[in-house]
C-alpha cells in the first residue's frame, strides 16, 4: 500500500530558489557546515529567519490548501538530518544546483525538491500526529488503507462497510475513529476528495457529463449542485473560462 504516490501525483508541485523573506522551504547548516535540518513552513514564511547557515532557500507550491495533505500539515515542518544520510545527499545537491548557474538547474532542483518533500511527508507519517486531519489518519494503519483506496478509486461506488472492511474494522468502530481521527466521516471526506479532483478535470477541459459520471454522481445535475456548494461556482462557468 503506497499513502503518498496518488497525492503527490494529482497535486502539481514546484520547487524554485528563492530569497530567504519569500521561501517557505530552508534548509540549515550545523556547525561543521554539513546540512543538519530542514524547515519546511506550510502557510507563509518566516519573519525571523537569518542568512547564516543558509544552505538554499526555495519557494514549495504545491497547490496550497486545495491540496488535502498541505491542509493537514502543521504550520512549520521541521526536520533533523543528523540519521538520514541520503536526506542530506538531496540538501547538498539542491544547494549545489542552486548557485552552480547550470543548465537545466531549474528542472534538477524540482525533482530534488519533490524527492525531498516526499521524505518529509514520510517522516511526518511515521512519526505520527496528535492533529485531526488526513495526515493523522494515514499514519494510522487502519484507516490509511481505507483511504488510500478511496485516493486511488475515487469513482467506486463506496459504502461505509465497503470502506470499513478495507480498514479491518466494525462498521461502527470505523466511523467513530475516522471521525475522530480525520475530523469528518468517510464519505465526506470520499465526498470532498470526488470534488477536487473534478475540479481539476473541469479545469483542464472535461465535460460536466464525463467528470459526473467518472465520480459516481447519479446525474450532471446532482453534480453540479454538490460542486457548486463546494466551490462556489457551476462547473460550466469554470470549464467555459
Amino acid at each position: 500500500m503506497d499513502r503518498l504516490t496518488t497525492l503527490v501525483e494529482k497535486f502539481h508541485l514546484t520547487v524554485q530558489p528563492a530569497p530567504l523573506s519569500t521561501a517557505n522551504l530552508i534548509a540549515m547548516a550545523g556547525e561543521n557546515g554539513a546540512p543538519a535540518r530542514v524547515v519546511f513552513l506550510t502557510r507563509g514564511t518566516s519573519q525571523t529567519a537569518r542568512a547564516e547557515g543558509v544552505l538554499f532557500a526555495a519557494h514549495v507550491d504545491w497547490m496550497g490548501m486545495t491540496n488535502p495533505l498541505m491542509a493537514s500539515l502543521p504550520d512549520e515542518v521541521c526536520s533533523d538530518l543528523s540519521g538520514a544520510e541520503d536526506s542530506r545527499a538531496l540538501v547538498r545537491l539542491m544547494a549545489e544546483e542552486t548557485t552552480a548557474n547550470r543548465c537545466g538547474a531549474q528542472s534538477v532542483i524540482n525533482r530534488l525538491g519533490e524527492a525531498l518533500m516526499v521524505r518529509l511527508l514520510r517522516e511526518q507519517i511515521s512519526q505520527g500526529t496528535t492533529d485531526v486531519g488526513l495526515l493523522a489518519g494515514l499514519a494510522d494503519p487502519r484507516l490509511s488503507r481505507a483511504i488510500v483506496a478511496m485516493h486511488d478509486y475515487p469513482g467506486r461506488v463506496w459504502s461505509n462497510a465497503d470502506l470499513a472492511q478495507e480498514a479491518g474494522l466494525s462498521l461502527s468502530r470505523f466511523a467513530e475513529l475516522f471521525a475522530q481521527t480525520v475530523g469528518e466521516t468517510p464519505i465526506g471526506y470520499l465526498r470532498r476528495w470526488r470534488l477536487i479532483l473534478a475540479h481539476q478535470d473541469i479545469m483542464r477541459g472535461d465535460r460536466v457529463d464525463a467528470v459526473a459520471r467518472r465520480y459516481a454522481y447519479n446525474s450532471p445535475e446532482s453534480f453540479t449542485r454538490a460542486f457548486r456548494k463546494a466551490h462556489g461556482v457551476a462547473p460550466t462557468t469554470l470549464r467555459a473560462a
